[in-house]
């Protein structure tokens, strides 16, 4: 680490190589604000990979060449930046920080075998972050903290860690402690608590490292102990707590090696004070991400089956096993077209490779099961919007493909001889719905191929053509998301305007009645005769519909039954009162009467309907509404709030339990309309600071109250 080696030890140039050893993924989490972008710049600029750091309020950050709406969507998409230092390839994956883009963060940490989380020296932490990193509590990915924006005039670096320690747990610990200009304000270098050592900024990279004077010793010592005592705790050497004990003065050889290996583990997590400003920092930085944080070698992998479903042997990470890779996320570039972001898990991905795409398990989300051969063309690695051609992607490796015609995120790329299918990571459910409609039938061409290429791309994303109200439905995980959305298919040159969503009702029949169905007309030549007699009765919720025959003597003709039957349906599905499907009814035919030359299939279809029709006029039509069950998964601060809020909407709470998978949560399961739950996506995050999440399924149809069903009658028939 920095407290190793601070020689600069990076080059710039297109980074190649072809030992998994030799590579670090690590994504980069923290909430928006935090200082994430702007400190893969500075790494960048540092190490030589771009000439100079660009600026997120400037728009010159990598990519800078873009249009201003192209860098707007890349601000809330997952980006690729790798660099080199002392040998070794660290792809960072930004991703955004709104939880509206967790699909781009899951992707990134599907990606990464480490996560370094970016925390602001003055704007605190948001509960979404504290939630990721639970989440990655749960896999044991290791960790690091890096405290960003020591330049901000608010920054307090000792309160930061204090935060993240109260957060985190008790083994974030700081490696190095902010040195002060003779201002008192301003960091012009760290203090090194292991070597003892000063790292001076003052004069840029590389730090100035000398002794520390005796103001800056005094520092180092109150802090030293207890951060030793924490490294010695993780040691895999069960004899150095007794020996530290004891007095004996431990190496820094040896802390730092077992340093790197409790960091590895993810059983111990560094804090490093940064500053992509002024530079403090980053070549420390450097040398966590490249000597602590593990190789692909070290991560375990995903399981893979064959694509039936098969089982298969755990993959490995070596170069000359089999192909196996993943698409983590797919972008449409108006200069290129499609393009796959791609980490290779197994074997060598290589330029003119007949490979098989395989997608299985997203067909819910709108991604139908696909398996195809294709060729890959060249291969990449990505900069941001650059992309730089190499001649193979080694597994443990990221790199880019193009213009491939069947990949999406998600999907597995392997051998054409042997191909496999990795099961797809975890994608919470988007639970926004936005109704769309295209301002004319050339629009509605275009708006089908943009959703096609943005529904490949993003499986937060659902597209739902609804068959009963007829709308064009995007689900989507909030308001931010909807609005890239939306931008982004107005940026492919799509007219469209939105609309209120609508929820599929059901009507139904209350009380018992009769019917009377006559359909006779004579204009000369073949007439039309049919007449039906029917009962009608509800039943219980769930039911549907059942045709009873009780017929007697003839009265209609048996051949002519199935066409009443018929005819009775089709009026089911056209509804009675507002237009929406009748449920749960009984219909029985006592009676009718036909003519031997003017009775016919179509009359008696048409006798049913009207007979239906005539008895709903007796029978107290009701319409019912879709109830969900819902789960909520929030704080438990936020309890009563939530069970307020679903007494508003006309909920039913079934009972509260505590989150088995995270202390300080709680599970609500509630029944719910299905027309309250329009905007609670939007709603839950507001009550809950953003931490607030929940799940929904159908259950059942109930009725709706008098009063919203008479509202709902007046907006549909005015």
């Amino acid at each position: 680490m920095a407290q190793k080696s601070h020689e600069k030890g990076s080059t710039g140039g297109t980074p190649v190589v072809t030992e998994p050893e030799r590579v670090r993924n690590v994504v980069l989490v923290g909430h928006s604000g935090a200082g994430k972008t702007t400190l893969v710049e500075a790494l960048l600029a540092a190490t030589g990979t771009i000439g100079r750091a660009g600026t997120v309020a400037d728009g010159t950050t990598v990519g800078d060449h873009d249009p201003a709406a192209v860098r707007q969507q890349r601000s809330v998409s997952l980006s690729c930046a790798p660099l080199l230092h002392n040998g070794i390839k660290v792809n960072l994956l930004d991703t955004p920080g709104y939880a509206d883009f967790v699909g781009e963060l899951r992707a990134g940490l599907r990606a990464a075998d480490a996560a370094l989380f970016v925390v602001s020296a003055a704007g605190g932490m948001d509960a979404a972050t504290v939630a990721l990193w639970e989440e990655c509590a749960a896999v044991d990915m290791p960790r690091a903290v890096a405290v960003a924006r020591l330049d901000q005039p608010r920054a307090d670096v000792d309160e930061t860690v204090a935060l993240c320690q109260r957060l985190f747990g008790d083994n974030v610990m700081p490696l190095y402690l902010p040195m002060l200009g003779d201002d008192g304000v301003s960091t012009e270098g760290l203090l090194g608590l292991i070597t003892r050592r000063v790292f001076d900024y003052s004069a840029g990279l590389p730090a100035d490292v000398r002794a520390p004077d005796p103001e800056h010793q005094r520092a180092i010592d109150e802090s030293r102990d207890e951060l030793i005592e924490g490294i010695i705790a993780e040691s895999e050497d069960e004899t150095l707590m007794d020996r530290y004990l004891d007095g004996e003065e431990i190496s820094d050889e040896v802390l730092i090696d077992d340093l790197e290996k409790a960091v590895a583990r993810g059983h111990f997590y560094p804090v490093v004070p940064v500053c992509a400003q002024t530079g403090v920092g980053l070549d420390v930085l450097l040398e966590v991400l490249t000597a602590a944080f593990p190789s692909p070698l070290e991560h375990e992998l995903p399981a893979v089956t064959g694509v039936d479903g098969s089982p298969r042997p755990p993959l490995s990470c070596d170069p000359d096993g089999p192909l196996v890779a993943e698409v983590v996320k797919t972008t449409v570039d108006r200069h290129v077209g499609r393009v796959s972001l791609v980490r290779v898990f197994s074997g060598t991905l290589r330029p003119d490779q007949t490979v098989h795409v395989s997608g299985h398990g997203m067909a819910e989300r709108g991604h139908p099961d696909h398996d195809a051969d294709e060729r890959v063309g060249h291969i990449y690695t990505p900069l941001g919007a650059t992309l730089r051609e190499v001649s193979l992607c080694v597994a443990g490796d990221l790199c880019a493909i193009t213009k491939s015609g069947s990949a999406e995120t998600g999907d597995t790329i392997s051998s054409r001889d042997d191909p496999l299918l990795i099961a797809p990571w975890e994608m919470p459910e988007p639970l926004l719905p936005v109704a769309i409609v295209a301002r004319s039938r050339a629009d509605e061409d275009a708006l089908a191929r943009n959703l096609a290429r943005l529904v490949a791309g993003d499986p937060t994303l659902r597209l739902e053509r609804n068959p009963e109200t007829h709308q064009l439905v995007l689900w989507c995980m909030g308001e931010a998301h909807a609005d890239v959305v939306l931008d982004r298919l107005r940026a492919g040159g799509v007219e469209l305007d939105t609309e209120p969503v609508k929820v599929s009702l059901r009507e139904t029949l209350t009380v018992p009645a009769k019917g009377h169905g006559r359909h006779v007309k004579q204009s000369g030549g073949h007439g039309q005769y049919a007449v039906c007699d029917i009962e009608v009765e509800p039943l219980p919720r769930g039911s549907g519909f059942e045709f009873v025959d009780r017929v007697v003597g003839g009265a209609v003709p048996h051949n002519y039954i199935p066409s009443v039957e018929k005819g009775i349906r089709a009026q089911l599905e056209r509804g009675l009162v507002t237009g929406h499907p009748v449920v749960d009814l009984r219909v029985t035919l006592v009676d009718g009467k036909s003519h031997s030359v003017d009775s016919s299939d179509a009359a008696f279809q048409t006798a049913g309907a009207l007979a239906l029709r005539d008895a709903a006029e007796r029978a107290q039509p009701a319409l019912l509404e879709p109830i969900d069950e819902v789960t909520i998964r929030v704080p438990d601060g936020s309890v009563g709030t939530v069970l307020g809020d679903l007494s508003g909407r006309r909920g039913r709470v079934l009972g509260t339990e505590p989150d088995p998978d995270t202390d300080g949560r709680t599970l609500v399961r509630a029944e719910v309309p299905a027309t309250e739950l329009l905007r609670y996506a939007v709603e839950l995050r507001s009550m809950t600071a953003g931490t607030g999440t929940f799940r929904r399924h159908f259950v059942r149809h109930d009725p709706m109250p008098t009063h919203l069903a008479d509202q709902t009658r007046k907006e549909q028939h005015p």
